[in-house]
């Protein structure tokens, strides 16, 4: 079918209202109204939706529209009868969410002609009786929309998706577009092969997305940092992505709870609700939807300012779907995502048990998220470079690596350390065994492999379990480590590695950079890269430390037992005056502010008063209502003298993870007696050691001081449990 630009441009103006069109787009519909096959490669808020639509309403014929999300669908099917107002007809969808008077109003409207284009389920596309039907109509094309879902290495894979090529073959030939906003060359020849249009044209449009500002912070206090941001942000349309359904109702409550219109969406809600809560973020009735990845294909709303990824994704094509659902409309887009490598390993351990080939695929993906994650170039650059396109500026300044460089070391050493190890090991243990070894973790799994005695035990103890997981994500991330996929997670160390060993050279390794959750209004915008301690009142830090001082004189208690330096330091910021304020100040809780806090209130109080400050109160983070089930469990668990590892087992916890809980749980003001655990993990002589250090010579209760002062033969964990002790005992 051939048409001159000037009668396409008419078109363009009468549906849409607009003048010319965006990048590609017109010679992608002049590719398909002379009957050829199409592969359009386009970045979120590119204009895909109109190279099928446009075609579509000009051409003699029904256009089959596949699509994935049923959701979506009756938005799209509205929004082009409200182009074509005269024909209310004019387009329809067909999914299990109709019943049968209306898909024979669909079906009615499909034979006499009047439906240009039809949006299908690939689900509802294999029904037989669906098929049988749609042979009886003239098909002007089919359009294959988020077609990376047909590739098992793109990010949202879909069985039922490889069925559409022998299925539209069966129907009746006609011209494919396929149309996806993420694919990497990979996932491109995937789609193509499987759609059978691998001489399709393809119009690839550049990914680079100037107006969109990335940034990756750890996971540390990430619901206080989401509704500092927030509350920045006042306002503003925002999307923040959870990997399960439980944390999207957790987060969606937590919002709302402190004065943010947030809606849940996950495939879990029924399907009224699930619209419902679409609609009203559309309509701007609510300011944030808390989401899984279910949410979000084909929303057009072009001014979401923010996506905050609460938990990283399984990949980078997924991460750069969802961030790019922020500034369509060209303005403002931020990006933030938070990151934690047991995020990462919870992914891994997901993919335990499925097939070999599958769990490859997984783990390369996740292996690429976590080198976006952790790396210290523009992050545009290697989003770019993902998606085989080449960013020519050495820095974009869009984003925090550009921004906020962060610090690096030569860790030739410390990479010899590791490498010596596994090879040492015969490449027969996992990440955290290694780990634990380096860093001196004194555990039972330890003991059991008699490693506690090895030449290498302890030898990075003061450096932290943290700094040397990150040494060895590190490792990997060089290829001169991998883990094993039959055995799955093994370390094994590659040909480059054993090279490395031979003739060690200098390797230059990333410091994790550390972000305050207290930032002002300017930083946390546009920025976000404090470093902690800098967002408070100095002149009130320092009185309150004063004061803290002069009551650990009084009640002969290092100041730290009183309040810690991060309470302190929250309470600079948000100038608590109420018990209320004040127990929601971080490690804090009731009981310490029942104990302690009368004086610093007092002192608050009369230092706002008569410095006339206003007092940040709409920033004082509301707790959801109900305690956590975590916490109740830990402590009665510990009342019954449960062993710690039993304990964590039942919450699928990592001891690590359950150490953090119980100190939370004694800072918080709860008194917790693991004398029965401690006696027997450490032995009695140790156990007096460090707690007459923290007791007689501390001056804070950092772990990195105490080990530094006792010495090598005291492992993190040890110094973790008798510092609970010490605080349970003489902080209550």
């Amino acid at each position: 079918m051939q048409i001159d630009s000037e009668f396409l441009h008419l078109e363009l103006k009468r549906f849409f209202g607009f003048s010319s069109f965006k990048a590609q787009q017109e010679q992608i519909i002049h590719n398909l109204l002379e009957g050829n096959d199409s592969f359009v490669l386009m970045p979120t808020g590119g204009g895909k939706s109109l190279c099928y639509q446009l075609p579509a309403l000009i051409m003699e014929g029904t256009a089959i529209i596949i699509s994935p999300l049923i959701a979506l669908m009756k938005n799209q099917v509205d929004a082009i009868r409200g182009f074509v107002v005269e024909q209310e007809g004019v387009a329809h969808f067909l999914n299990s969410s109709l019943n049968k008077l209306q898909i024979q109003t669909v079906k009615a409207d499909l034979l006499a002609g009047r439906t240009k284009l039809l949006y299908v389920a690939p689900e509802s596309l294999t029904k037989e009786e669906n098929i049988d039907f749609l042979k009886q109509i003239k098909i002007s094309f089919y359009a294959v929309d988020e077609a990376h879902c047909i590739s098992e290495w793109g990010h949202d894979f879909r069985p039922e998706y490889r069925r559409i090529y022998p299925i539209v073959s069966e129907i009746g030939k006609a011209p494919i577009i396929a149309l996806t906003a993420t694919a990497t060359p990979k996932v491109q020849s995937d789609i193509q092969k499987n759609l059978g249009m691998s001489h399709a044209k393809v119009f690839k449009s550049s990914f680079n997305r100037p107006n969109l500002y990335y940034e990756v912070r750890p996971k540390v206090n990430p619901n206080k940092e989401i509704i500092k941001f927030i509350k920045n942000n006042t306002g503003k349309s925002g999307i923040i992505y959870c990997l399960s359904r439980k944390k999207v109702e957790e987060i969606a409550q937590l919002l709302s709870v402190n004065g943010i219109k947030a809606l849940p969406y996950h495939a879990g809600l029924d399907a009224t609700t699930r619209a419902q809560n679409q609609d009203m973020f559309l309509m701007e009735e609510a300011d944030v939807i808390v989401a899984t990845i279910a949410f979000g294909m084909g929303i057009d709303k072009p001014d979401v300012r923010f996506v905050i990824h609460y938990d990283m994704p399984k990949s980078l094509e997924g991460y750069y779907q969802e961030t790019g659902r922020s500034g369509r409309d060209g303005g403002e887009g931020k990006c933030i995502a938070f990151y934690s490598y047991k995020d990462i390993q919870k992914l891994e351990k997901f993919m335990q048990g499925k097939p070999i080939a599958e769990q490859e695929v997984g783990r390369q993906l996740l292996l690429e998220t976590v080198a976006y994650a952790e790396t210290n170039l523009c992050r545009r650059i290697v989003l770019l470079n993902y998606f085989g396109e080449q960013y020519t500026q050495e820095k974009c300044g869009t984003c925090d690596n550009c921004l906020y460089p962060k610090k690096q070391f030569d860790g030739k050493e410390e990479v010899a350390v590791v490498l010596d190890l596994v090879s040492g090991m015969k490449e027969q243990f996992k990440t955290e065994h290694i780990v634990n070894i380096i860093a001196g973790v004194n555990n039972s799994i330890i003991k059991s492999y008699n490693h506690h005695n090895h030449e290498l035990f302890g030898i990075g103890i003061s450096k932290g379990i943290k700094f040397w997981m990150a040494v060895i994500r590190q490792c990997i991330l060089n290829q001169l480590l991998e883990k094993e996929i039959e055995q799955y997670g093994l370390l094994n160390i590659t040909d480059k590695g054993k090279e490395f060993l031979k003739k060690p050279y200098t390797i230059m390794l990333t410091e994790d950079r550390e972000f305050t959750s207290d930032e002002d209004d300017d930083s946390i915008s546009h920025h976000g890269g404090k470093s902690r301690g800098s967002g408070g009142d100095p002149v009130l830090l320092k009185m309150l430390k004063s004061l803290r001082h002069s009551i650990s004189k009084k009640i002969d208690l290092p100041p730290f037992v009183i309040f810690n330096d991060t309470s302190l330091e929250d309470m600079s910021i948000h100038y608590p005056i109420h018990f209320d304020e004040l127990k929601h100040c971080q490690g804090v809780g009731e009981g310490k502010a029942k104990r302690y806090g009368k004086e610093f209130l007092d002192l608050i109080s009369k230092y706002v008063e008569e410095n006339e400050i206003e007092r940040p109160s709409d920033l004082v983070i509301k707790s959801v209502a109900k305690k956590s089930l975590n916490k109740v469990y830990i402590i009665t668990s510990i009342d019954r003298k449960l062993p710690f590892e039993d304990i964590a087992d039942s919450k699928g916890m990592e001891m690590e993870d359950l150490l953090t809980e119980i100190e939370a749980i004694v800072n918080s003001g709860t008194k917790l007696n693991i004398d029965y655990y401690i006696r027997q993990t450490i032995d009695d002589d140790k156990v007096d050691d460090i707690y007459e250090y923290f007791k007689t010579e501390a001056s804070t209760d950092s772990l990195k001081e105490a080990a530094d002062e006792l010495g090598r033969g005291y492992t993190d964990e040890e110094l973790r449990l008798v510092r609970v002790k010490f605080l349970s005992e003489m902080g209550h």
